[in-house]
């Protein structure tokens, strides 16, 4: 909402669940300090880099402790540096507050970066065609990154999307 601050725009699913001011504060508080946005938590959006605005997001999402955090295609309007470290970003949450995520990507490096479990699917029909279990520590950063094991994961992540699209092909 580009006519409320940061603040404001986290506090929206709090605001309209009813919940009262004092407990919404504090929860404002916790998911902005969870995201790293505490410092411009009075901003405007306009005032914010499109980094600002998907962790503000992400924020948005955390305020109401959700069991399950839905992501689609969260970063991919970012510039590769931005997402690089949004992806960390989301890793360090993840792993900080045990989160179920659901993270929708057509890119097979970030699939790979972020995930435990991979699943590629057809088109139309949407169909499960592949499971991939990562089996890499989940505290990740450019040493995993550049390894020869991620770069196997992602071929065969690769190949599998590949097969999946010719499947989905029409004849």
């Amino acid at each position: 909402m580009p006519w409320t601050d940061v603040r404001g725009n986290i506090r929206l699913p709090l605001d309209l669940a009813g919940v009262s001011h004092r407990n919404a504060e504090a929860r404002v508080n916790e998911a902005l300090s969870q995201v790293g946005l505490t410092e411009f938590a009075n901003a405007y959006p306009h005032e914010l880099s499109g980094g600002m605005k998907m962790r503000a997001s992400l924020a948005r999402a955390l305020v109401t402790d959700p069991d399950i955090l839905l992501m689609d295609e969260p970063f991919a309007a970012l510039d590769e540096i931005t997402r690089f470290k949004l992806n960390n970003d989301l890793l360090s949450v993840w792993r900080n507050l045990h989160k179920t995520v659901l993270f929708v990507t057509h890119s097979v490096f970030e699939s790979v970066y972020l995930s435990q479990r991979i699943l590629v699917m057809t088109s139309r029909p949407g169909r499960i065609s592949e499971e991939f279990r990562i089996d890499a520590p989940p505290s990740r950063g450019e040493d995993f990154r550049t390894s020869a094991e991620y770069a196997a994961y992602c071929r065969d992540v690769s190949a599998a999307l590949t097969t999946a699209s010719e499947a989905g092909a029409p004849r």
